[in-house]
């Protein structure tokens, strides 16, 4: 199989960090923070080391927190409801996945919040002077994605978080698609927080997440449970991290994503980063050049991922990637890809589109096949029915 849906799920994983991950969690898998006795003890020290790690890695700085989650799904929702004020507004964009415009429409239709969705240019970006109208007063926060996961363009973080630091209201980022990907400053760029999912381009495994928040933001706690404090009191503890962090942590998921952070600076991780922006420009100019084919904000491979979603003229992007994997064993992601509102302004809702996502461990020859297999597509589509 020539595996080309990263942006769902990295595939293939680097055995080195899981295997180092899983030989420690053999070792020393006691629950962290639950005892006094060395296991637990070492557990905790190993779980602390990866939230310095993690706080570095997006450029946090003295004061920020890290709180562990199952994916960033479950970190947005726990943001989002735990900063929502009644009768406050949120702005956010249409570039969003699900898992930030379903929390936020759940609110706005229960009447606790007013929503502002911006929408993005012709391009795919965010423009800062449609934040700036959309950031009126009783703004109580903006939450954006970094980069969309059907465009792949890297929106203009730094410029559209100074537009909200200028107005007081904290800007919260989902960094789904680009965590690993792209360099994040938090602490420069003046981000109140960012969700993070550990298997995407982080290279972890799935069930692990979690938050960065600067001093700036303090999430009511929206679930309660044990936490290894304070365990006389029925009330759920408001201390970091532990107030975000209601129950046992995923310990086996926290050392892999922490193994995962090491690789990532590795000059063999680079050099494939650099590979990817390669293929991902041999792929776009040789579908560009496919009568037939049709793609969706990739001029360039400037402030873009390297992923993009494209159709093919008479052939929907559910059958066409049903051929493709079926005929050529290649997998890409065909829908809507969580991203509803997207497919409506690029006036794909009907059937979506079809993506390619590529990752570390894609070849020139996996970009040959693909395009030979398109290139096949797009021709057996223009051809007429008798």
């Amino acid at each position: 199989m020539i595996y080309l849906d990263n942006a769902a799920t990295s595939f293939p994983k680097p055995a080195g960090p899981l295997q180092r991950a899983l030989e420690a969690y053999l070792k020393g898998g006691a629950s962290p923070g639950r005892g006094g006795y060395d296991l637990a003890v070492e557990a905790e020290y190993k779980v602390e080391q990866v939230r310095r790690d993690l706080c570095r890695f997006f450029g946090g700085a003295e004061g920020y927190r890290v709180c562990f989650t199952y994916n960033a799904t479950d970190a947005l929702n726990i943001l989002i409801q735990g900063l929502a004020q009644a009768g406050g507004r949120v702005v956010s964009s249409r570039l969003e996945h699900n898992s930030v415009l379903r929390p936020l429409h759940h609110l706005h239709r229960a009447g606790v919040i007013e929503l502002d969705l911006v929408p993005c240019n012709g391009q795919g970006f965010l423009e800062p002077q449609a934040l700036a109208r959309a950031l009126r007063p009783r703004t109580s926060f903006a939450i954006l994605t970094h980069a969309s996961n059907v465009l792949g363009t890297i929106q203009p973080l730094p410029e559209l978080a100074a537009l909200c630091r200028d107005r007081g209201v904290p800007l919260l980022v989902d960094a789904s698609q680009s965590a690993g990907l792209t360099p994040i400053h938090m602490h420069a760029w003046g981000l109140a927080g960012l969700a993070f999912t550990g298997h995407k381009s982080l290279l972890g495994p799935t069930g692990i997440g979690g938050l960065v928040l600067s001093p700036q933001v303090d999430p009511r706690p929206t679930r309660f449970g044990g936490t290894g404090m304070d365990s006389s009191s029925l009330l759920h503890t408001l201390e970091y991290p532990y107030r975000l962090e209601a129950g046992t942590i995923n310990l086996l998921g926290v050392l892999a994503l922490g193994e995962c952070l090491d690789y990532l600076a590795t000059p063999e991780h680079q050099q494939a980063l650099g590979r990817e922006v390669r293929l991902w420009s041999r792929l776009r100019q040789g579908l560009a050049d496919m009568p037939g084919v049709e793609l969706y904000a990739a001029q360039d491979e400037q402030d873009h991922l390297p992923l993009l979603s494209c159709n093919l003229h008479g052939l929907p992007a559910g059958d066409a990637a049903d051929i493709l994997d079926g005929d050529f064993g290649i997998a890409v992601r065909s829908g809507l890809h969580c991203a509803p509102l997207v497919h409506q302004d690029l006036g794909t809702a009907a059937s979506g589109a079809l993506r390619f996502s590529l990752g570390p461990f894609n070849t020139d020859e996996h970009i040959q096949a693909a395009l030979e297999a398109m290139s096949l597509l797009a021709q057996k589509a223009a051809k007429p029915i008798n």
